[in-house]
């Protein structure tokens, strides 16, 4: 029975076999990783991974479509029923540490962390995101399906029209990169903007210095409020002209003329 994509789940499916297979190799998985796919839709990259994984853990939150995903994995393999574990939830409500703990119990490999994947829905990609960077700590990499106007955002350098909140936030958490571009027909049904895949790999060089993420949030979130205002009107309620200048800033710069490292500089400074 053929399944609809719904518009409330922002469902898109990968058809496109070539771009499917780019992504996988990409991701180059390894059959004993601990990895977890957000949005397994039909399993369309289910199925590559689960032929180079030993187990492949999914979160759905269609139900569904859940078993239209089990039959379609196991009809062309019935290994991979015993492979594909499927968790019917919200990634956004998903404790990552409670699962990596369960995890690490069963296959006695405390060291291994996860590998995350998934073509998120764009209607909550940057939540996703955001969610995910508080588990940072556990992830080894993620790879992940956007939009490609998001994956140009996240990346974007200091000066640049698209530099905000998004690319200061994931920059100070993680090493971003993007791979490659995925068209609109790869996909059914089309979506109306372009995908690109991005790479993340948290990285630890701020932790010590951070020490609460969501005043993090709040300061960048703040300064890119209105973005051709001055840092001295936008902070005007977070932080003093003295302390902008204290963090070796100018209270005249634009938040978009800021580094990552700036940002730092000015939170360690107000807090």
């Amino acid at each position: 029975m053929q399944h609809y994509a719904k518009k409330r789940f922002g469902q898109n499916f990968l058809v496109d076999n070539s771009v499917i297979n780019h992504i996988v190799d990409s991701i180059h998985p390894q059959p004993d990783d601990l990895m977890i796919e957000i949005g397994p839709g039909l399993g369309a990259m289910t199925k590559p991974l689960l032929s180079r994984l030993n187990r492949l853990n999914v979160i759905e939150l269609d139900r569904d479509i859940i078993p239209k995903l089990v039959n379609n994995c196991v009809f062309s393999d019935i290994t991979n029923k015993e492979k594909l574990i499927v968790n019917q939830h919200d990634v956004l409500k998903f404790n990552f540490e409670e699962f990596y703990s369960q995890q690490s119990r069963s296959t006695q490999q405390p060291e291994q962390k996860l590998r995350i994947v998934g073509n998120l829905p764009y209607n909550i990609s940057t939540p996703v995101l955001f969610h995910l960077l508080n588990y940072r700590h556990l992830i080894q990499d993620m790879h992940f399906m956007l939009q490609k106007e998001v994956v140009d955002r996240i990346v974007a350098t200091p000066g640049i029209k698209n530099y905000g909140r998004l690319s200061v936030m994931l920059q100070t958490y993680c090493t971003t990169q993007a791979l490659f571009d995925v068209p609109p027909y790869a996909f059914e049904p089309p979506p109306k903007v372009n995908s690109a895949i991005l790479r993340l790999l948290p990285r630890p060089q701020y932790d010590e210095q951070i020490d609460n993420f969501s005043h993090y949030e709040k300061l960048v979130r703040q300064a890119f409020s209105q973005r051709r205002k001055t840092l001295r009107n936008t902070l005007k309620e977070t932080c003093t002209t003295e302390q902008i200048e204290q963090a070796g800033l100018s209270p005249t710069q634009r938040a978009e003329e800021l580094s990552v490292s700036d940002f730092v500089n000015l939170y360690k400074t107000i807090n």
